[in-house]
């Protein structure tokens, strides 16, 4: 048998949709991203809308804070927190039972919380790297617009799911979501794994921008890999772990990873921003009653709070 090549070739496994496209036919966008994301867990979104100077601005504030020495960076590391906000640095994370750690280093910044305000209990204050002045300003407003277009897709999706158009906008204005700054150095020829082992995310959604250098791949249901390479500037989005709970698996999380570049690509470093979507951390995940039928029976008849599903997963993945 002959040994399955852990990296990536150019082709790509899904159609971008156009949200411009769509401008004022929620209805038609809903089916469109409904039917991409019922069969792979994934869509690829152009034309979103995002301002991508003021994401490139961000991008570069990053690209900044990761050259900086390994000394300097490890200040900002909150060690036994789960890498909830700062800097987490290579050899910590791995996908769930996996022998070895992702090739990769991270800056998480989350949601700001008023003073007294009762999720600062779950979600801890944002940290602000001295050394790239224009760092906080940059990132919080990447971390905004994505927040933004993440509530404007979920009422696509939940319109595919037959509710109300904004069924969700009050179970995530609040939510834990997270703003992840991705560095994959270059990689030698002897590194061992992958740049992230194959996992699912745990969120509600997440929305990918940097995916052009190749590497994300997904886990069709054949179980073969396939390439995911957006055009530049388009966002992927998949579905997250708790998504997938709350509707019975009509909306899979899927299996996916970023495999390591081809021979030519090594000595480039690749660079994405994920943004994590997140459930307000007292939502009671309990399963949609529509997503439940005698062919479908109820997968997890326990309900479980976001914030304790979080929890669960983070240690599985090595963060806590």
């Amino acid at each position: 048998m002959t040994a399955e090549p852990l990296f990536a070739s150019p082709r790509s496994a899904i159609t971008p949709v156009s949200m411009a496209a769509f401008a004022g036919d929620l209805p038609s966008l809903a089916e469109v991203l409904g039917a991409s994301f019922a069969r792979y867990g994934f869509a690829v979104v152009a034309d979103h809308g995002l301002d991508m100077a003021a994401i490139e601005a961000a991008i570069a504030d990053a690209r900044a804070f990761f050259a900086l020495p390994t000394e300097v960076k490890m200040q900002y590391h909150e060690p036994g927190t789960g890498g909830a906000r700062g800097y987490t640095p290579f050899g910590k994370e791995a996908a769930k039972d996996a022998d070895v750690v992702d090739l990769k280093e991270f800056w998480h910044t989350g949601r700001d919380l008023p003073e007294g305000h009762p999720y600062r209990a779950m979600m801890r204050d944002n940290l602000w790297p001295a050394e790239v002045p224009t760092f906080r300003p940059n990132v919080q407003a990447m971390f905004r617009a994505m927040d933004d277009l993440g509530t404007a897709l979920l009422q696509a999706i939940a319109r595919y799911l037959d509710l109300p158009q904004d069924w969700f906008a009050d179970k995530i204005d609040m939510g834990n979501s997270v703003l992840r700054l991705l560095h994959y150095p270059p990689i030698p020829a002897d590194a061992p794994g992958v740049r992230a082992g194959a996992h699912e995310d745990i969120n509600v959604i997440t929305l990918l921008l940097g995916a052009e250098e190749a590497g994300l791949q997904l886990k069709d249901r054949d179980g073969q890999w396939l390439d995911i390479a957006p055009p530049p500037g388009a966002l992927v989005v998949n579905i997250g772990d708790m998504l997938q709970r709350l509707t019975n698996h009509v909306l899979p999380s899927t299996t996916h990873r970023v495999v390591n570049p081809a021979p030519e690509r090594r000595g480039f470093a690749r660079y994405s921003t994920p943004f994590f979507l997140h459930f307000n951390p007292d939502f009671e995940i309990v399963t949609l009653p529509a997503c439940v039928t005698a062919d479908r029976p109820d997968l997890y008849p326990e309900p479980i709070t976001a914030q304790d599903y979080l929890l669960q997963r983070l240690r599985e993945i090595r963060l806590l």
